[in-house]
């Protein structure tokens, strides 16, 4: 419990536009008439005012406009939203509250009317600092549009910028891969996410390289190995520690709105096809809300802790479930350390350097 009683709450808003489809994205987003997002942000509004119980008993500790594109909303329509959140929910003064954005869809004035909403972490989807890369991945912008945003965001006050970049993009090499690293790091945003394409069904590119088609096209697996590497090394040297498997900050910039996600922080996700996980009770927006059993609950805890480079913390693990961490999985542990794929410091178990390689495989073993 936090402030006057309250627990701490997150917030996360769905803003399912973009100006066009990526090729290699499977979320919920498209793009639509502002006829259509007018209507949408509308019902959003209604949708957070909805929640005044919950509202009472909380305390928002971040928010989290994602998408799609929230930054293709008109400057208005973002207003409305965030009027509605401060009419129905408590804020901590701290709170952090991020919105992601893509180059060319942002003006000064509407960088402005972010700031003066209390916007004070932006996310920019930059993925690649090569425009072929770009145009590959069916991005709407070019890196010179990717700079000129971020300098209007600097010179606007924003001193919290995460900057998101895609490795194993199809013709891409270890070489260019590096120079992005480079590049973005040489900026000094406060925090980079660096992911590693996956080709989801559903999208363009599972049409073309789904199911191991023109393998030839994409990173073999050497060169993928070698950038994943790349990118701890470069990033440290640059000052950025990792904190998570694919997320690096300089100090006191880490994502708290995603590590509340790893912790397991009740949070509340509002807009179409938006999770939630209030108590015990899991749910996507539409559907029924799910009881989690004390097995799943475990199963979360030791899947989304691991994600973090500190790992799971044995403590907190008996004072969540009254039960040692070794009494549920003492089996698993033992045949994983053997393997040298976690490591246990300080009453944390985490991951090995080995572990991080194969990290979904090694998480898998915790499931009951």
């Amino acid at each position: 419990m936090e402030q006057s009683g309250r627990k701490p709450l997150e917030l996360y808003l769905h803003i399912p536009f973009c100006a066009s489809k990526c090729k290699y994205c499977d979320f919920r987003s498209a793009p639509a008439s502002g006829a259509a997002r007018q209507a949408y942000v509308k019902d959003l509004c209604r949708k957070i005012r909805s929640h005044g119980d919950l509202a009472e008993v909380s305390l928002v500790v971040s928010i989290f406009l994602g998408g799609g594109t929230p930054s293709i909303l008109e400057a208005e329509e973002t207003r409305q939203i965030f009027q509605a959140i401060r009419e129905t929910f408590s804020l901590a003064e701290d709170v952090e509250i991020t919105t992601e954005m893509n180059p060319g869809t942002v003006s000064r004035e509407k960088l402005k009317i972010y700031r003066n909403l209390g916007i004070n972490r932006l996310s920019i989807g930059l993925q690649s600092m090569d425009d072929r890369e770009l145009a590959m991945l069916g991005r709407i912008h070019t890196r010179q549009d990717f700079l000129d945003t971020y300098q209007m965001a600097r010179e606007e006050g924003f001193s919290n910028i995460n900057v998101d970049l895609i490795s194993a993009i199809p013709y891409q090499t270890a070489e260019s891969w590096r120079d992005t690293l480079i590049r973005t790091a040489q900026l000094g945003p406060e925090h980079i996410s660096a992911y590693s394409l996956i080709i989801e069904e559903g999208t363009p590119f599972y049409e073309r390289y789904g199911e191991g088609r023109h393998a030839e096209e994409l990173p073999d697996e050497d060169t993928e190995r070698q950038m994943y590497h790349d990118t701890a090394r470069i990033l440290k040297d640059y000052g950025y520690h990792r904190y998570e498997i694919s997320n690096y900050a300089r100090a006191g910039y880490e994502c708290r709105h995603n590590l509340g996600y790893w912790n397991r922080t009740e949070y509340l996700g509002i807009g179409e096809s938006a999770a939630s996980l209030i108590g015990n009770r899991r749910w996507v927006e539409g559907e029924e809300p799910q009881e989690l059993t004390v097995s799943e609950q475990m199963e979360e805890y030791m899947f989304l802790g691991l994600r973090k480079m500190e790992g799971v913390s044995k403590e907190q693990f008996r004072e969540t479930f009254g039960r040692t961490l070794e009494s549920v999985y003492q089996d698993v542990l033992d045949r994983m350390y053997q393997l040298g794929m976690l490591e246990e410091a300080e009453g944390y178990v985490r991951l090995s350097e080995r572990g991080i390689d194969v990290s979904n495989s090694v998480m898998s073993e915790f499931l009951l």
